[in-house]
């Protein structure tokens, strides 16, 4: 059998990043994140684990001391998409139509 700790006291911040931040707002903020980093952090909180019971819109991180609406974390989800560089331009523009040989060849026959 291994030996886990569970205290994660040596885990990276990423797997308690409530030990530093207290809201969507900061993760957004802390220009020492990258954006996929910050996308870690915010998904995490955002996962049904940290669901409150009574309340499914809320979310309860261990550390934090205080509930987190998931509204105000899909909103920084949202924040960070908007703000990637790396994303593709959105559709848009005149569609494409495939050549067909044999659509050609009847024209010809014509």
């Amino acid at each position: 059998m291994t030996n886990v700790k569970i205290d994660g006291g040596d885990l990276h911040p990423f797997f308690h990043p409530a030990a530093r931040y207290i809201s969507p707002a900061e993760v957004l903020n802390d220009i020492e994140l990258s954006t996929p980093e910050k996308r870690i952090i915010l998904s995490s909180w955002a996962s049904d684990m940290y669901a409150v019971e009574s309340c499914p819109g809320m979310r309860e991180v261990p550390g934090m001391g205080h509930a987190v609406k998931l509204a105000d974390i899909l909103a920084a989800l949202r924040q960070l998409d908007r703000d990637d560089d790396d994303d593709p331009p959105s559709g848009g523009g005149v569609p494409m139509r495939l050549r067909r040989p044999w659509a050609a060849a009847q024209r010809r026959a014509l």
